[in-house]
């Protein structure tokens, strides 16, 4: 099976200048746990995952969230692990663990078309399609 057919379609994305709150809020409306931060161009530049926001949140009282001048180009990971759209499905698993992510970039012609993740690899297994060896 190639990423392509278990991807998820669309990259969900934010600018450099975004809060982190927005963010954090972006990811709660549209149900992802991580967003890739893109340039003025649109390229990938970055990605921020639930988990590196969740702690920086807690500590925070409600009426200052937003008081911050600090920009997701300060705290995100310029690091973005991608895969390509035809490459087997278990490539992208063996790279996901190998990299210790959750989640990879897929690209098609070296666009971003698409997000794999554990979750999706956990479907396959559950459907009994990717059968770990």
């Amino acid at each position: 099976m190639k990423v392509k057919e278990a991807m998820n379609r669309g990259v969900i994305a934010i600018n450099l200048d975004t809060q982190p709150f927005e963010a954090f809020e972006k990811m709660y409306r549209e149900g992802v746990r991580r967003l890739f931060v893109v340039d003025e161009n649109e390229n990938p530049v970055g990605v921020i995952a639930y988990l590196d926001l969740v702690g920086m949140f807690g500590a925070l009282k409600p009426s200052s969230r937003n008081s911050s001048n600090l920009k997701i180009e300060e705290i995100m990971t310029e690091d973005i692990i991608s895969i390509s759209a035809d490459d087997n499905i278990e490539d992208a698993a063996n790279l996901m663990l190998r990299a210790d992510v959750s989640g990879l970039l897929v690209l098609e012609n070296e666009k971003p078309v698409g997000v794999i993740t554990k979750t999706d690899m956990c479907r396959l297994v559950a459907a009994e399609i990717l059968v770990p060896q």
